[in-house]
């Protein structure tokens, strides 16, 4: 695809982990746009997916698929993650392989990849974005922490999301190991601010998201939970499939997927969002001041951590998926919220000129 009307192409990849990479190069994108950039998506699976739907107008490439398998078993979730490394790396190999023949042959002169480690290149500008400076894994933390940033110094800047003062991903984004140059970049989130005259209609949300199978053994205990519950309630699966569909039960009201706009009117209209713990999810609440309960993905380290640090800033409750019940719920309003943090995003595309 040839570059006809003389604009840069920037390659934007984000990892396909969920949907939570993706959706938080939503503004990014947007802002590539506005600033006259052409930006070409590159992801595999629903990362894919998601990004192609939201921006429908834009050229898409598939990557390889890192293909990792998930324990349905807690305590086996970082063992079978280990016994995948050498199939993960053959992955990235091939990727970086890839990448650099799409850098040719659509006229890429910058990346920006969301914790792909495959996608960099040595002859133009290559960003990478993480607020996992510190990747939390228990014992093996000073490792895997050297491990990635280590995989950092392939690119030409690391751009965190966060704040530098009072840093919403805690000790994660703490980058004195760094190398090559970094900058804090504010909050990634696809939302804008709540406007204050907004009457929340809805009691509770609840926004699933993540790996399988982790995300449907919530879905079910979730069902369980909310079954007889007597108040509104909007349940959103997080699943891209558009049949499969559950029905309704009482006052709970199943949705598989809502893209941007629909769901900001969700969130919205919601008193409470129950939500995993994920950084891209705890950004959008952030954004929009939600009242919020957190349950991490069980033996996800950095989910973990995420919950705990907001719980001790009394910013929103958590509980372990297996512990959760429907009265936890009463615990929100002892906590205060997110308030304001929403930071004007303005990005420098400078590296890329």
């Amino acid at each position: 695809m040839e570059n006809s009307n003389n604009k840069i192409k920037i390659l934007v990849a984000p990892l396909n982990w969920g949907i939570g990479h993706a959706t938080r190069c939503v503004p990014i994108i947007n802002q590539l746009l506005e600033k006259g950039f052409e930006p070409i998506i590159a992801s595999d699976g629903d990362a894919l997916r998601y990004l192609e739907k939201e921006f429908p107008e834009l050229y898409s490439i598939e990557l390889p698929t890192y293909n990792i398998k998930y324990s349905s078993q807690a305590y086996f979730f970082k063992f079978k993650l280990l016994l995948q490394i050498p199939k993960i790396k053959k992955a990235i190999k091939k990727e970086y392989k890839d990448v650099q023949q799409i850098i040719k042959d659509e006229n890429i002169k910058g990346i920006i990849s969301d914790n792909r480690f495959g996608v960099y290149s040595s002859q133009i500008p290559s960003v990478y974005i993480t607020h996992q400076i510190n990747v939390l894994s228990g014992v093996a933390t000073f490792l895997t922490s050297r491990v990635h940033q280590k995989i950092m110094n392939n690119f030409t800047e690391v751009w965190i999301p966060d704040f530098k003062d009072n840093r919403l991903a805690g000790e994660l984004s703490h980058n004195s190991k760094i190398k090559i140059p970094s900058k804090y970049i504010g909050i990634l989130s696809r939302f804008n601010s709540i406007p204050s005259s907004v009457k929340p209609k809805n009691d509770v949300l609840i926004l699933l998201s993540g790996i399988e199978p982790q995300r449907t053994i919530l879905e079910h205990k979730l069902i369980l939970e909310f079954n007889n519950y007597p108040k509104k309630v909007i349940f959103i699966r997080g699943v891209l499939d558009t049949e499969n569909k559950i029905k309704d039960i009482g006052n709970i009201k199943f949705i598989n997927f809502q893209a941007q706009d629909e769901l900001y009117k969700s969130i919205t209209n919601s008193k409470i969002v129950i939500a995993r713990s994920g950084y891209s999810t705890i950004m959008d609440l952030a954004t929009l001041g939600k009242k919020s309960f957190f349950i991490p993905t069980p033996n996800q380290t950095e989910q973990e951590y995420l919950a705990k640090n907001l719980e001790s800033l009394k910013i929103a409750p958590f509980s372990k998926q297996k512990d959760f019940n429907i009265a936890m719920l009463d615990e929100v309003e002892n906590y205060n919220g997110f308030g304001n943090k929403i930071l004007d995003l303005d990005l420098d595309f400078g590296i890329f000129k």
